[in-house]
């Protein structure tokens, strides 16, 4: 049998708070960023090679929205660039020397996309 997990703070409770007050109002923040437009977007186009083994990477950065969206955004450039690469962190990383067929799809696909860096 294994241990129950350990609390250690508030957030380990997923969020809630419980109380035993029947008069507490429970107010519902939704904290879900709401994604810009296209055309309201400003991306930067990064070519990137420090700590990827001498490999380069094209590394998008400035995406305003939920990470769901970012996570779908860099679905469909893997899938239009044919390579891999992930989401993380408001930032989309693409494998490979693509950044010149990175931008022309989001500007095909309306986004304002900024070449940064050599």
């Amino acid at each position: 049998m294994s241990k129950p997990k350990k609390l250690n703070a508030l957030s380990d409770l997923g969020g809630m708070v419980y109380s035993t007050n029947k008069d507490a109002q429970w107010e519902n923040k939704d904290e879900s960023e709401e994604t810009l437009a296209p055309q309201e977007q400003l991306l930067e186009a990064h070519i990137e090679k420090k700590g990827r083994g001498g490999k380069t990477a094209v590394l998008l950065k400035g995406f305003v929205g939920p990470e769901e969206a970012l996570r779908d955004l860099a679905k469909q450039l893997k899938s239009h660039c044919a390579t891999g690469g992930s989401a993380k962190d408001g930032e989309i990383i693409i494998q490979g020397n693509v950044r010149q067929k990175v931008m022309d799809y989001l500007n095909k696909k309306g986004y304002r996309v900024k070449r940064v860096g050599g």
